[in-house]
């Protein structure tokens, strides 16, 4: 690139360091890729760490839909990780997750706090597989904050691994209400495996405004909640 572009190589340097952190390229090892192939999963410490007083915003408005008495599954993911950190304390609840980074948040409330178990995945933090599965299809949620890799035109909610993508399906279809927890960069996102759609979600809770081309998916519901309005 240094060659092509005339440049010196601590010059591209810099400007695939600023365009990885506009979110518009992943970093590689000896180059980058763009962040919308669909086989990409970004760096969970480094998403971590990313847009983190949005994803906080996000979860300080997220905790108000939990009330007493319920049973509340968390997804893996950075902005869930967010949302647990505000859970409030009530003994009389019951939090359900496959994400054991989120067992010291969780344990902070006074609540129970259940781990799903199953096999676990470096990538994201997350348990997946059949012993994930059976838990959840044995369980039934009052409430599940699910995480996004990606939103698509027509709606779709996608992730970039299958198993995990299964886990999120399987939570959804077991809660009577669904909150999706997200930045509003995953909209125009496209993931390897899709796992449901908006018309499966309750609430959308976002950091901006939804961008034009996805207003008609929303416009005959409150189905959005921005948090920076």
């Amino acid at each position: 690139m240094a060659t092509r572009l005339e440049v010196s190589p601590s010059t591209i340097r810099r400007d695939l360091s600023d365009l990885a952190d506009r979110n518009l390229i992943e970093r590689t090892h000896g180059g980058a890729a763009p962040v919308t192939n669909v086989g990409v999963e970004r760096a969970f410490d480094r998403r971590l760490v990313q847009n983190l007083d949005r994803k906080q915003a996000i979860a300080e408005r997220a905790v108000q839909e939990i009330h007493e008495g319920q049973v509340v599954y968390f997804d893996a993911g950075t902005t869930t990780m967010q949302v647990a950190k505000e859970v409030p304390d009530d003994s009389s609840t019951i939090i359900v997750t496959n994400a054991p980074l989120l067992l010291p948040e969780l344990s902070k409330a006074d609540g129970t706090v259940k781990l799903t178990g199953g096999e676990y995945r470096n990538e994201t933090k997350a348990l997946v597989g059949p012993t994930t599965e059976d838990y959840i299809r044995n369980s039934s949620f009052d409430l599940a904050f699910i995480g996004v890799n990606g939103i698509e035109p027509d709606g779709a909610l996608s992730a970039p691994n299958e198993s995990e993508a299964k886990i999120k399906q399987l939570a959804v279809e077991h809660a009577t209400r669904t909150i999706v927890v997200t930045i509003t960069e995953k909209f125009g996102e496209q993931s390897f495996r899709r796992f449901g759609t908006v018309d499966d979600i309750d609430l959308l809770i976002t950091d901006g405004r939804v961008p034009d081309d996805y207003r008609d998916l929303f416009e005959e519901t409150e189905l959005v909640e921005n948090v920076f309005r």
